[in-house]
């Protein structure tokens, strides 16, 4: 019987001009990566002679390929959903492969990874799993199929408790970037009134659609949005807004961001690693918010901002 590998190589090829991006991303999910970009080999001088191999020789030098090793342990649809959002949003045209594990099996075998999760008085359960509601317990459950947002990445899980500290009840909601809709129906679950979740990806949208239905949310709605650019404004403004994207994007809406909402305002912000702290902030503040709170897990970080009054 062949042994399963213990590690899986996921690699990323994209054209040259988004290397910084790529590497961006993927350094997101792990710190160790393998960078293939030839443009600048000394071909010409032939100072490696028979030593270099046709593969390098015959490289097509505007494409580049960043790979990533995935421990079998982790939930590797996790970390192409992260990616694909994350690329969807960059604008990065992109194509992947994973090397280890037959995608055939890896299809199914992502599920066992995912077991219910308890994030304070929310608790995300597999939409396949049979579960039942302890006390209290608000139950979410939900199947990402080909989007970001399962609850086992640190990302979601910050924002989710951000959510129900922040959350009284009655709230209209925008989820930028809601990819399988989970931040949205959650603060459906937390009692606010209407939320609305868009993301750049259709794919996203559908699955989105799909969770909240299964969840009996009533209040929820999707649609696919270029950031801010379909995205419908309530009579008054949004008295939340939640961002689970790339801290480039949110710096690049957060200008935009204060037309949506209501004076005072909430702004949750997930998906920051600890470099960008200080340019985030300052977009922030630059675009009329107040930072409140920050929390964090592992190298990840979530903030909440409240807009200053006009």
């Amino acid at each position: 019987m062949e042994q399963q590998a213990e590690w899986t190589k996921l690699t990323v090829r994209a054209s040259r001009d988004d290397l910084d991006t790529v590497t961006a991303v993927m350094g997101m999910l792990d710190n160790g990566l393998m960078i293939e970009d030839y443009s600048d080999f000394p071909f010409e001088t032939g100072m490696y002679g028979d030593l270099v191999d046709e593969s390098i020789k015959n490289a097509d030098l505007s494409r580049i390929a960043v790979s990533i090793f995935v421990a079998r342990e982790k939930n590797l649809s996790e970390y192409i959903a992260f990616l694909r959002e994350r690329f969807s949003f960059a604008g990065v045209a992109w194509e992947y492969e994973c090397e280890g594990l037959r995608e055939e099996d890896w299809a199914e075998s992502w599920k066992q990874y995912y077991h219910p999760i308890p994030l304070g008085r929310v608790t995300i359960v597999p939409a396949w799993q049979n579960y039942r509601a302890k006390g209290g317990e608000i139950v979410v459950r939900m199947d990402p199929g080909m989007a970001f947002g399962a609850g086992t990445h640190e990302t979601t899980r910050l924002a989710v408790l951000l959510l129900e500290e922040t959350l009284a009840g009655g709230e209209k909601v925008l989820d930028v970037g809601t990819g399988s809709g989970i931040l949205a129906i959650v603060s459906e679950k937390l009692g606010a009134s209407l939320c609305r979740g868009y993301d750049i990806d259709p794919v996203a949208v559908r699955v989105a659609k799909e969770n909240a239905e299964e969840n009996g949310a009533k209040n929820v709605s999707f649609g696919a949005s270029d950031l801010l650019a379909s995205v419908e404004r309530p009579k008054g403004g949004y008295d939340l807004a939640v961002a689970n994207i790339v801290a480039d994007v949110l710096l690049r809406m957060a200008p935009d961001l204060p037309a949506f909402l209501r004076p005072g305002a909430r702004l949750i912000c997930s998906g920051i690693i600890e470099p960008r702290l200080p340019e985030l902030r300052a977009g922030m503040i630059a675009a009329g918010f107040k930072e409140e709170k920050v929390i964090s897990e592992n190298d990840w970080y979530a903030l909440r901002f409240v807009l200053a009054e006009r």
